[in-house]
């Protein structure tokens, strides 16, 4: 009788003692996944960053929870007439990732296809 009441004490001991040698649970990751994400999201809108830019720029964070955090700052900046903060680096001294340039690219060419077209005019060789 002793054994088996020794024994359950001896393992709820043990699984105490999980979150001491930093086991976390499964719960503790996905909330600490979400929390990132709405972070993420949150930080995007007050930088005015568009969610679309903001999943370019964050590829690991869970897409759900930016989105809710983009839409949960959005609310709150407009419940408030908060303006999206300026910012301060300059785009010379940020490297933007490759397709966040090649999308800018693309979406300047959609929005002055004759400017592209003169673009690719003056790096083509003239027959003369």
């Amino acid at each position: 009788m002793r054994l088996p009441v020794f024994a359950l004490v001896c393992t709820a001991s043990l699984l105490a003692g999980c979150e001491m040698l930093g086991i976390e649970s499964p719960e503790k990751v996905a909330a600490a996944k979400e929390a990132e994400g709405k972070a993420i999201g949150g930080a995007c809108r007050h930088a005015g960053r568009a969610i679309e830019d903001c999943y370019v720029l964050n590829k690991r964070a869970d897409k759900a929870a930016v989105f809710s955090g983009w839409r949960e700052m959005n609310d709150y900046m407009r419940e408030n007439k908060i303006e999206a903060a300026a910012t301060q680096l300059s785009p010379s001294s940020v490297s933007a990732p490759k397709p966040l340039v090649e999308a800018a690219a693309s979406a300047e060419e959609k929005r002055a296809p004759k400017a592209a077209a003169n673009k690719a005019k003056e790096g083509k060789p003239q027959d003369s």
